[in-house]
């Protein structure tokens, strides 16, 4: 079974996100929102399917990388999250939470063997995500 299909986004800890926003929006052109940009892309197998990969500043006292440490977390795209999922536990991979189904697709947190804070997900390809 290929688990991973791609990278989703990138998540990182800054001292001020909308700062951080408007300069990468100012200096390299990034389309940013209130929450972040996307990078749309097309599929591999089917260049017909829009795919996107986040990139989303956040606050240094964000609590949504816990209980990781680390400055930032990595969103993963995955084809069948609850095959992965029930895959890594008998793994004895740490998931944080539970598996959430919203409008634009399902995700999941897992923690990696140096605490890192991943999100895997497969986002519903051509939705937007709020």
């Amino acid at each position: 079974m290929k688990k991973v299909t791609g990278m989703g986004g990138l998540f990182f800890k800054c001292k001020n996100p909308d700062k951080m926003k408007e300069w990468y929006k100012t200096h390299l052109g990034l389309d940013t929102d209130e929450y972040r940009t996307n990078f749309e892309w097309r599929q591999t197998d089917d260049s017909n399917r829009k795919g996107y990969t986040q990139w989303s500043p956040s606050a240094e006292t964000t609590k949504y990388f816990e209980p990781s440490g680390k400055e930032f977390m990595i969103k993963y795209r995955v084809v069948n999250l609850e095959v992965l999922v029930d895959e890594l536990k008998k793994e004895g991979v740490i998931i944080t939470d539970e598996i959430e189904a919203v409008e634009y697709g399902k995700f999941v947190h897992i923690m990696d063997m140096e605490g890192i804070r991943l999100n895997y997900g497969n986002r519903m390809m051509g939705s937007m995500i709020r």
